[in-house]
């Protein structure tokens, strides 16, 4: 361990690591072994296999993005840093299949960083991991009240990172060096970090929690395809009668379709704005579409047409072809409405979160983390014949809860739902 995670790390049980009373972070300007050329063939691809296979402990794993840019969240360049290997930069449009590679490394632990965030894009070229180490999880259960990539960095290992190019247009070739230099970067550490929080961890007693919070993360499946995406529009709540989220409908669904053929994001062919308007105005002719915000002068007459024919689908469906105001809920009702539907439902769910929270707090981490709000929600909304132990145990089983999670709270959500709700 360096003297700066010694520091970093030093701190009383009660609190979590910190270094703000340490030295300065010390800038990280250069991977160790300079910025390494970037694979995009076959050839050097394999080297790049052989190289991973034979190195030795976890595989740091990171993914960039072109999110706003590109239409989906492909990778556009994968970042791996191994001992005995050292650092690699591969481009998945020149080596679009990484399966090979996820081979070679499936006996390895991989450490991410927000793993949930990168993993469905590694998935598509080929790279699934059967273990794993998230650090930003792992510093959420430590206690951090800063768990993004540079901040952890900081706090735990007392190096400063650039974080100036994380929303770049990563599927601009060449990449400048610049870029691949952060990108590089942003693996240099990530082993170091995982082995300092594994003895942070440890040292907490939660070593083990994290365990099966990693192997959650590996063990789910993909999520399954959002279901409407379309009422996602951002500024959906202006949108009131049936026939407006028709508009709604037609229009996201035409623009999403020229966003893939283009392959560009979404926004920049057609603003949810200018999709909300045009369902509020539910202009008549092409004329009228144009003199809304979003269909300047800019726009040329083909694309007006486009988004006019959209809208005038729309005004064309009979009654029963309508869209509902909102889907039908899969789960409990807004908290907001339970003191109506359910007054005792209210002031169990009163209770559990005051429980959930406060020991939370005593074990010093995020309340979410102890347990999903959403568990904690169904579970007060319709809690088991049995208010038990062991009862609410199995409910929270069922509702995706971790063994340690359970032993954390099955009690004091036992006593808090058994309570006696407050007398008007």
């Amino acid at each position: 361990m360096t003297d700066a995670q010694e520091t970093a790390i030093s701190s009383n049980a009660a609190q979590p690591p910190s270094r703000d009373a340490g030295p300065a972070p010390v800038p990280l300007l250069e991977p160790r072994e300079g910025i390494p050329p970037v694979i995009a063939t076959p050839e050097a691809l394999a080297e790049v296999v052989d190289a991973f296979a034979a190195g030795s402990g976890p595989v740091a794993v990171d993914a960039e993005r072109a999110s706003g840019y590109r239409y989906g969240q492909r990778a556009y360049l994968v970042q791996l840093r191994r001992a005995g290997a050292g650092t690699a930069l591969i481009d998945p449009v020149g080596c679009p299949n990484l399966s090979g590679l996820g081979e070679a490394l499936q006996d390895a632990e991989w450490v991410l960083h927000a793993a949930t965030q990168d993993l469905p894009c590694l998935r598509e070229i080929g790279m699934q991991p059967k273990r794993l180490f998230d650090t930003e999880l792992a510093g959420r259960l430590a206690g951090f009240a800063r768990v993004g990539l540079g901040a952890m960095v900081e706090n735990v290992l007392g190096y400063s990172l650039e974080k100036g190019h994380s929303a770049v247009d990563w599927s601009t070739r060449p990449l400048p060096e610049p870029w691949l230099r952060y990108a590089a970067l942003d693996v240099e550490l990530l082993v170091d970090l995982r082995d300092a929080l594994e003895e942070e961890l440890e040292r907490q007693g939660k070593l083990d929690w994290a365990h099966q919070e990693f192997a959650a993360i590996v063990a789910a499946p993909p999520p399954a395809p959002r279901k409407d995406p379309w009422r996602r529009t951002s500024g959906m709540h202006k949108v009131r009668r049936r026939r407006q989220l028709a508009v709604v409908r037609e229009l996201w669904t035409a623009r999403d379709k020229v966003a893939q053929r283009r392959d560009v994001s979404p926004g920049k062919v057609l603003t949810d704005a200018a999709i909300v308007e045009a369902a509020l105005a539910l202009p008549s002719t092409v004329q009228a579409l144009a003199a809304l915000p979003g269909y300047g002068h800019r726009m040329g007459r083909k694309q007006l047409e486009q988004w006019h024919a959209a809208v005038q689908r729309a005004r064309a469906l009979p009654e029963s072809e309508l869209p509902q105001p909102a889907l039908a809920p899969s789960g409990p009702p807004p908290p907001r409405a339970w003191a109506d539907k359910d007054p005792a439902a209210a002031a169990r769910l009163s209770a559990a979160r005051t429980a959930v929270t406060k020991r939370a707090e005593e074990l010093n981490l995020p309340q979410e983390n102890l347990l999903a709000p959403d568990a904690v929600r169904r579970l007060c909304w319709e809690p088991p014949g049995e208010v038990s132990e062991s009862a609410i145990a199995d409910a929270l089983r069922a509702h995706g809860a971790r063994e340690w999670q359970i032993e954390q709270t099955a009690a004091l959500l036992a006593v808090a739902l058994s309570a006696e709700p407050p007398k008007d």
